[in-house]
């Protein structure tokens, strides 16, 4: 078998719904498998994957134990040269697979790969090409600066080439490199996880690669919920990561403990003022064949074109000034879709995705804010 995608989910049935059918849709053709672990969802998860994908290999948890004990659980059984460690609030176009895996293949000293990530509005998401956050580098994003290269702005975003360090949402690596290095750090019980393992695979003299040229979603905010448990999760994490990696004189450490602190303080500030949902959208672009109208529960002016009219997307939306942008996924493929999104990242202009043979559209509105569903008749 080629390739093993593995997803830890908690608490996202519709987000995990959506990434199970367009990672179906993307292995159409690939010898592969799809691993879902759940971590004791609420909701019913379970429920839906076990009806909507029945060939999903699901684990059911009875505890939730964190994201990287999860996925170690989820490559423990894969069958797949690769893993694809996958987050369940990202939508994959249908070339993916076609795209990234003859890439891995000709890295011989490949570690981990990882694509470029926008945000359900279509912004790129920098943390996709990271640079190893050394005490001095993680110091300077902390004063507004990147001049330290805590991203990797040396390579642009459509580029392709090795960086430091990957994200979580996304990272394909080999199964037996995953496994040689000991997989993910299960002190992390989330976040951190994949700076520690993008760094244990550099330290084994394998090199991480970012791939711009495939483009992912990633509803960033939707695993887990950007509040203050989400900050000690997320700065915990890089405490730890610096007290293993790093060694630190007393002054050094006072510094660095400070820093972290710091900047939870200044998250935790920008966090409790963020606009978390836009609710007052009103004029809608409908693109597809189906009759939204009738079928919408809401309050809002509808524009319907079909998928052919995508064409013309830039003149519909300032010719009725459109808000938000919704996609039939039936008429048109997650790739274009994604392309669609990525390409007109209009100021306060959302979009959201109607996947086939649901009852619900769903998108997300800010990179720190949890996203939308909207439901139909």
């Amino acid at each position: 078998m080629k390739v093993s995608v593995i997803v830890v989910s908690y608490n996202v049935q519709y987000f995990l719904e959506l990434c199970l059918l367009s990672v179906n849709k993307a292995l159409e053709g690939i010898d592969g498998e799809v691993i879902v672990v759940d971590n004791v969802s609420k909701d019913d998860s379970c429920q839906m994957v076990k009806k909507r994908f029945p060939e999903v290999v699901l684990i059911q948890n009875t505890e939730n134990v964190g994201f990287s004990k999860a996925n170690n659980q989820g490559v423990a059984i894969a069958k797949g040269e690769y893993v694809l460690i996958l987050n369940p609030d990202t939508v994959i176009g249908e070339s993916l697979f076609y795209e990234i895996l003859p890439f891995a293949d000709h890295q011989k000293d490949l570690g981990a790969l990882g694509v470029r990530l926008i945000d359900g509005t279509g912004y790129f998401l920098p943390e996709s090409k990271r640079g190893l956050p050394t005490p001095k580098k993680s110091f300077a994003r902390m004063i507004g600066s990147n001049k330290g290269g805590y991203y990797s702005n040396y390579l642009t975003k459509d580029g392709i080439g090795k960086i430091e360090v990957l994200v979580g949402a996304f990272m394909l690596m080999r199964k037996d490199r995953y496994l040689e290095v000991g997989g993910f750090d299960e002190d992390y019980f989330m976040y951190g996880e994949d700076i520690d393992l993008s760094y244990k695979l550099t330290k084994k003299g394998y090199a991480n690669y970012y791939y711009g040229k495939s483009v992912v979603i990633h509803y960033k905010g939707e695993s887990t919920r950007k509040d203050v448990k989400y900050l000690r999760h997320f700065y915990g994490a890089m405490s730890i990561f610096y007290k293993k990696h790093f060694k630190f004189t007393g002054i050094d450490f006072f510094v660095m403990r400070l820093g972290v602190k710091v900047w939870f303080l200044i998250k935790y500030f920008k966090l409790s003022n963020a606009t978390i949902l836009i609710e007052d959208t009103k004029r809608i672009l409908f693109v597809g064949d189906r009759d939204i109208n009738i079928e919408l529960q809401l309050n809002k002016k509808i524009v319907n074109i079909p998928s052919s009219g995508v064409v013309k997307l830039e003149e519909y939306i300032r010719e009725y000034k459109i808000e938000e942008v919704w996609f039939e996924e039936k008429s048109m493929s997650y790739q274009d879709i994604i392309s669609q999104i990525s390409t007109h990242r209009f100021y306060k202009v959302l979009f959201k995705i109607l996947p086939n043979s649901t009852n619900f559209l769903i998108g997300s509105n800010s990179s720190d804010g949890r996203g939308e569903v909207i439901y139909l008749k």
